[in-house]
């Protein structure tokens, strides 16, 4: 038995303490326990195991795993390329992929037995995960190895996200496309699938795996599915090709992911990087990102499942990371009915997202998302907005598209029900963006605003500048909103006590801020430059001017 002298438990009260917030924003707290491994180190080599990438190691993990799980040891995966089945991570255990290893997921898919588990949010019947493991403690991936989860056998792809050779290419290789033609599936069974309403989701009449396995090809696993762990650390390693999800820790505490390397296909759905699900302490910081879905993303369950299951995610750090072409930077939501609560993102880097911060949520999800910090977040060439507060993600879009009337249509309210959502208390310091379709976007809804939005000392460079609708308590200190288009460069509907002070904007603007809704008040905009703009303030039709008080520089 080897010995593995450098794997020292580590202590995150230190790095926590590190994490030094700006002048008046607020600290964390809370610490988070690190993993403890003896040095006592088993080969796979001794289970077993080739590394010729014809033979199929599982039997060899499993055998490896279980006897390092006896001395809270390390299970070593030599350099290689390693082809295996499903691997079930153990209690005490530290699986250390070394230098030049690569560890290859089987593409036969027989070899991922259909299990109980969740799937976006709600209990589901899944293949089996490449990586999993369930109420686990002390519990660690390591070392400079890589992961790769064949997600190609696994994921439909759309033909507008492959060049024409690319699509010729997989239609060629088998598979079935759809009736449109625009739609390229693994399988026929995967293809059948698709076209049910909430295909693999447990249900009355069906609640058993077996009752799952005429659309077994459509039910992609999450690659490393940890599920009810407790102190665990992903640290080093590259994960790579996933079928869906990438890491899903879910209802898991004191979780620290360090330098991990996240890449999937920008063609990859529902590739999503990071998905922390209602999991509470954690640290997740120098990692990188460039997948086919968000990258850092913040979830707690959906509608009624979560919020019966009632637990946040709260209580992590995110620093210094790097996230590439995901759909957001850092997100929570949309399935957040468990809430949210106590997260601190610091100096994060987001090139060529489609959304930089992405807050978003829809009724029917219930939850309250509270307490958010961000401070230090640089970003270029962001498809769509910088930052971003949606109460109506996957509805009907409130914002006019290109052509449509410039005037924000009304909403209509609706009862409050424990499926309204919160947005409120987010803390947005120091965030820099250079190129993006809008800089903020808010919208809330009529029956339940955005409340208690702080952004500060921040530069957004884009084509429009922010858009407000049914907020309250919004305040922008010592903000740039450099646009193209300055028609307006505000846009505020149905929002009260909304303060604007400091505002830079670009010279000669048409026009600096529109007010709209019955509904809209005590919005104020002070030491800026008014003069700067064609026209300051447009109001809406029967708008009272005392709506909005402005103290001209």
């Amino acid at each position: 038995m080897r010995k593995l002298a450098f794997l020292l438990p580590f202590s995150l009260a230190g790095a926590l303490a590190a994490a030094t917030p700006a002048a008046g924003q607020v600290r964390p707290t809370f610490t988070v326990k690190p993993t403890q491994f003896s040095a006592d180190t088993v080969s796979l080599l001794n289970y077993g195991g080739k590394a010729d990438g014809q033979t199929l190691n599982t039997a060899a993990f499993q055998k490896a795993i279980a006897a390092a799980s006896q001395k809270k040891g390390v299970v070593l995966v030599p350099a290689g390329l390693w082809l295996t089945g499903p691997i079930e991570l153990q209690n005490n255990v530290n699986l250390h992929l070394a230098k030049g290893a690569l560890v290859q997921f089987t593409a036969d898919k027989s070899q991922y037995p259909l299990v109980k588990t969740n799937w976006e949010g709600v209990a589901a019947v899944r293949n089996q995960s490449p990586i999993s493991g369930m109420n686990l403690t002390n519990v660690a991936i390591t070392g400079p190895g890589v992961l790769d989860g064949n997600g190609d056998v696994w994921r439909p792809v759309k033909k507008d996200k492959l060049t024409a050779g690319q699509w010729k290419q997989r239609v060629a290789a088998g598979g079935a496309v759809n009736e449109k033609k625009d739609y390229w599936y693994p399988s026929e069974q995967a293809l059948k699938a698709s076209t049910m309403s909430e295909p693999g989701v447990i249900k009355p009449g069906k609640t058993e795996p077996a009752d799952f396995a005429d659309i077994k090809d459509f039910l992609r696993p999450n690659m490393l599915s940890l599920q009810g762990c407790k102190q665990v650390l992903l640290e080093d390693f590259t994960i790579q090709n996933s079928p869906a999800w990438t890491i899903h820790p879910l209802l898991c505490e004191d979780v620290t992911i360090r330098r991990v390397t996240a890449k999937n296909p920008w063609y990859g759905q529902n590739t999503d990087a990071l998905d922390l699900e209602s999991c509470k302490n954690g640290l997740v910081e120098d990692c990188t990102f460039d997948v086919g879905d968000d990258g850092i993303c913040i979830k707690s369950g959906k509608n009624e499942q979560g919020r019966k299951r009632g637990v946040p995610t709260e209580n992590f750090v995110f620093r210094n990371c790097k996230v590439y072409h995901a759909h957001g930077g850092f997100v929570i939501g949309s399935e957040m009915s468990g809430g949210a609560r106590n997260l601190f993102v610091y100096n994060c880097t987001f090139i060529g997202t489609d959304v930089g911060l992405r807050f978003k949520t829809t009724r029917g999800r219930g939850g309250v998302v509270e307490k958010i910090y961000v401070d230090g977040v640089a970003m270029t060439d962001i498809a769509g907005q910088a930052i971003l507060f949606d109460m109506y993600y996957a509805a009907k879009d409130p914002v006019p598209a290109n052509g449509e009337p410039e005037a924000l249509p009304e909403i209509k309210a609706e009862p409050l029900n424990e499926g309204t959502p919160q947005f409120r208390d987010f803390t947005i310091n120091n965030v820099m963006c250079k190129g993006a379709e809008t800089g903020i976007l808010i919208r809330g809804l009529p029956e339940m605003s955005i409340k208690n939005i702080l952004i500060q000392n921040t530069v957004l460079e884009s084509e429009k500048g922010m858009v407000c609708q049914e907020a309250e308590g919004i305040t922008l200190k010592n903000v740039a909103l450099l646009t193209s288009n300055t028609k307006p460069v505000m846009e505020i509907q149905n929002s009260q006590n909304v303060l604007v002070d400091n505002l830079r904007y670009s010279n000669s603007a048409d026009l600096l801020v529109r007010l709209s809704g019955d509904r809209t008040k005590a919005v104020k905009l002070t030491n800026t430059d008014t003069k700067a703009a064609k026209k300051d303030v447009e109001l809406g039709q029967k708008m009272s001017k005392k709506v909005i008080s402005v103290s001209k520089r």
